[in-house]
């Protein structure tokens, strides 16, 4: 039984790996939606909490922008620790049954948002104040199930960073953000020694699949294989969602 759940747990993260290695971001997003099929979100986040701390600190550290996006974007993620700080019994309170409903929801709108090619856009004035409530709701979706790409994501996107400096403002962004509610699964003990077989294994398994995707990248269109993963994006949601809907009320 153990040995087919750290199968399953490396075969999340070598694809979730994987991802991340062709377009740049996904590991957390991919791997808890995976996770979530045959674990509740509490259980999935502490296997997944480690591998994206880690790689999320060698990406904060692959630029040299840090400090501009330190300056810029301090309001978000002091909005995002505060969000999930306040929420911290969300995983595992009476609502957490629902967890797996909002993950799938989340997953959905994450995908559409992508497949739509919508673009917002944030003034310089207005970064502060928008990042602020932006920060807020992301910590609250993030303490409820362990994802933080929503409302964060379109954001980061909406306030005119370049390429590379969005990629390293992403790492930031997410390391700050895991290390928070690494807090609260520390604190709620989820993060146990139990949890340290399956985080190695998830971690070998997400470089390894970083390391191929990257080389796939070399020889593919990362737009089309983003298009076709943010389709799956949606088809896994709505599954989570669905299911997760029928068992509460079935």
């Amino acid at each position: 039984m153990f040995d087919s759940l750290l199968i399953l747990i490396a075969a999340a993260f070598l694809l979730a790996g994987f991802i991340k290695g062709v377009i740049g971001l996904g590991l957390p997003t991919v791997s808890m939606g995976l996770l979530a099929v045959t674990m509740p979100p509490a259980q999935a986040i502490a296997i997944v909490i480690v591998p994206a701390i880690v790689t999320n600190i060698w990406q904060t550290f692959s630029g040299p922008y840090l400090r501009d996006i330190m300056r810029r974007l301090w309001p978000l993620m002091a909005g995002t620790v505060a969000g999930i700080w306040l929420n911290a019994g969300l995983l595992t309170g009476p609502y957490a049954p629902y967890g797996t409903v909002v993950l799938g929801t989340l997953l959905v709108i994450y995908a559409i948002l992508g497949l739509s090619q919508l673009h917002f856009k944030v003034t310089r004035r207005d970064e502060k104040w928008i990042g602020g409530i932006v920060g807020l709701i992301t910590g609250v979706v993030s303490a409820a199930t362990g994802v933080q790409v929503i409302p964060s994501m379109p954001y980061l996107q909406a306030i005119g960073m370049e390429k590379d400096e969005l990629v390293q403002a992403l790492g930031v962004f997410f390391t700050v953000a895991t290390v928070a509610l690494a807090f609260n699964l520390t604190t709620a003990g989820l993060l146990t020694a139990a949890t340290a077989l399956p985080g190695a294994v998830a971690m070998v398994a997400s470089f390894t699949g970083m390391f191929i995707g990257q080389a796939v990248r070399n020889r593919m269109q990362p737009d089309v294989f983003r298009r076709w993963f943010l389709i799956a994006m949606i088809l896994l949601g709505l599954y989570l969602a669905g299911s997760a809907f029928v068992k509460i009320h079935g």
